[in-house]
């Protein structure tokens, strides 16, 4: 048996040799260059190209390198007995709030508008709010989105959340379910997306959602490109009706030199790195299932396919 390692738009070298030196018993081979498609049973992948599990027959786990497994199962058929995993980190929820954290801070003593004044050498001040007169709306409360709205509440912000179930975090007012979408979007100075991606989460950043917002609200997108509408964005923002967004996630990656996000003085980007997976922990999970799987145990962090997440 062998361990297969699929990885588009990533380096897979740190991975390989991460898992080499801690499994130096095992083949780990790195896809196209396999021996026996048969003989491999456990896939460790990032962004596979569509449908190319179907080359390898013999799957019985398919482990994602990040937290999430939306480029899995939208891009793969996978079959009832396949088990699906995932990486769950401590780290990437503490970055995931230093990043966002940064932001929100960032919009509320006006940093990006001060870098423009710098460039034009316009000495100008402006209006600025503060934590505790501020809305921080969350919408997906899995770990990770849990996690970053019970640490904004923590600091003082008024936080919100919403999920597909009810949740209960201290100091944070949770809603759940399509019929309390809009309750939680109302009087929201920052959207701050962290769903995972399914087919009823996609496109829920639209002209619908931004509607339901206070004007001059903020839109921050660390979930998947797939859950924003870009038109319906450019639209609400030309009109004002939004005060800017941060878009740290695209459809496609890395996001073409013509795309008009690149251009837009409402909108910052960043190449998707609100949280970066580490690769000696990750390893250290993916080992740990592997363990699991050789024993008949059973895996951590499995995913519901029913679900998505």
């Amino acid at each position: 048996m062998s361990i297969l390692l699929i990885f588009e738009n990533k380096d897979v070298n740190p991975w390989k040799k991460e898992l080499e030196t801690k499994l130096p018993n095992e083949t780990i081979e790195v896809y196209p260059n396999v021996k026996n498609n048969k003989n491999v049973e456990f896939v460790i992948c990032w962004k596979p190209k569509k449908h190319i599990l179907k080359k390898i027959p013999n799957i019985k786990v398919i482990h994602s390198v990040g937290a999430s497994i939306d480029h899995i199962i939208n891009s793969q058929t996978v079959k009832k007995d396949q088990i699906i995993t995932r990486i769950v980190d401590e780290k990437l929820s503490d970055d995931m709030w230093e990043f966002l954290l940064t932001i929100v801070l960032s919009e509320l003593k006006n940093m990006n508008r001060y870098a423009a004044q710098q460039n034009q050498k316009l000495w100008q001040q402006l209006a600025y709010r503060s934590i505790n007169n501020t809305t921080v709306s969350i919408l997906g409360l899995g770990k990770i989105g849990s996690y970053v709205a019970q640490k904004f509440a923590q600091i003082g912000f008024n936080v919100k959340g919403w999920s597909n179930s009810a949740k209960q975090i201290e100091n944070v007012t949770s809603f759940s379910g399509e019929n309390e979408f809009n309750l939680c979007l109302n009087n929201s100075d920052f959207l701050i997306n962290l769903l995972p991606l399914t087919p009823k989460t996609k496109g829920i950043l639209n002209t619908k959602t931004f509607q339901q917002l206070p004007k001059n609200a903020f839109i921050i997108n660390v979930g998947r490109g797939e859950h924003l509408i870009t038109k319906d964005l450019i639209h609400q923002l030309n009109n004002d009706t939004l005060s800017g967004a941060f878009l740290d996630v695209f459809n496609k990656e890395p996001l073409p030199k013509e795309h008009p996000f690149w251009q837009h003085s409402k909108i910052q980007i960043s190449p998707h790195i609100a949280s970066l997976t580490n690769v000696k922990t990750a390893t250290n999970q993916i080992i740990e299932n592997y363990k699991r799987f050789l024993n008949n145990e059973h895996l951590l962090n499995v995913v519901s396919l029913k679900k998505g997440y």
